[in-house]
């Protein structure tokens, strides 16, 4: 069906390149019902899809660097205004939220946005996603947290702190089961030798 209403498509690179992004790497597709703010002070690299009802903000000093290969599952959010980094290889299953500020919850402080910094006691830092973490659905990510190199975490889980290279999390807060293989590191090599060997054709 040519014109499905339910069907808002994607964004492809060439456009994308044209609305104002800091950079755009090829076979980039964002779906067009995303919500995205502050398109200078992201990047993405190449083979990155973003799918719908997700939801980007980094506005004024904030940043959110994408990597290559990475797929952003829908209704997420990244939260980015003291920036979020997404290397290689990462991704976020269904409704992963990502926060780089918090309220202070414990009553001392006035809370959100439309009240002035002074008044307040947010929390904030960056939050970054090394190569090979993939986050599960619907999990929550608070400020200035680490997931190591091929670090996962199960859906449902709420990450607090730093998480080790290739070990497995889950649960809230986001603990460590066992460790993770990393067989997908050969993977990596081939896939990568392909893309290479495409390119130079």
């Amino acid at each position: 069906m040519k014109n499905n209403p339910f069907d808002p498509g994607y964004y492809t690179s060439d456009q994308l390149v044209n609305i104002g992004f800091k950079t755009v790497g090829v076979n980039v597709r964002v779906a067009k019902n995303c919500t995205i703010i502050g398109l200078e002070n992201i990047e993405f690299g190449d083979n990155v899809r973003i799918d719908g009802h997700c939801t980007i903000i980094a506005a004024g000093s904030g940043f959110a660097k994408i990597g290559s290969f990475v797929h952003i599952a829908g209704y997420c959010g990244i939260y980015a205004g003291s920036g979020v980094v997404l290397e290689d290889f990462s991704g976020l299953s269904a409704g992963v939220k990502i926060y780089t500020g918090t309220d202070d919850y414990s009553g001392r402080t006035l809370t959100n946005p439309t009240v002035p910094a002074k008044y307040t006691g947010v929390t904030s830092g960056q939050v970054t996603l090394r190569r090979h973490v993939i986050v599960g659905a619907g999990t929550v990510i608070l400020p200035r947290v680490t997931a190591n190199e091929g670090a996962s975490v199960g859906a449902l889980s709420l990450v607090t702190k730093d998480l080790e290279s290739w070990s497995i999390y889950s649960g809230t807060p986001a603990q460590k089961l066992r460790d993770r293989s990393r067989d997908l590191l050969e993977l990596e090599r081939e896939l990568l030798a392909e893309v290479s060997l495409g390119n130079t054709k």
